[in-house]
């Protein structure tokens, strides 16, 4: 993933957690169907760790496969802000479940949308 395909992974996924884009149900390994759910969330969300590289996304949101292709660097960046700023804005009945962790909380959603980006941004140097 380039700098630019990562600006419009964040976009696409953040425009998925408030319902703008549709994602298809998440099929987990039978590691995390086994994973009791708060263990699951502890992982993910609070887990003194960074995240790990390629774990797999939703297809919809998978640079060069059903994510939104890199067009303008400038007009991608200025839209992943915006969707960034809804994103934070949505009231919590706009926010679906995580295709993996089902529903969270708004502070959990704030969180996993920091934790996301920075785990992008990190590829980067950023």
């Amino acid at each position: 993933m380039t700098a630019h395909q990562m600006l419009c992974h964040l976009t696409d996924s953040y425009r998925s957690v408030i319902g703008e884009r549709k994602l298809s149900p998440a099929q987990p390994s039978l590691a995390l169907r086994l994973m009791p759910r708060p263990m699951l969330m502890w992982i993910v969300l609070d887990a003194p760790m960074k995240w790990p590289h390629n774990v797999p996304t939703r297809p919809e949101n998978e640079q060069g496969a059903g994510g939104t292709p890199p067009v303008k660097f400038e007009s991608d960046r200025r839209e992943l802000l915006a969707a960034l700023e809804r994103f934070c804005s949505a009231p919590d009945s706009v926010r679906g479940p995580h295709p993996m962790m089902g529903l969270l909380t708004r502070e959990q959603w704030m969180k996993w949308g920091y934790l996301h980006a920075d785990h992008h941004l990190r590829q980067f140097g950023a």
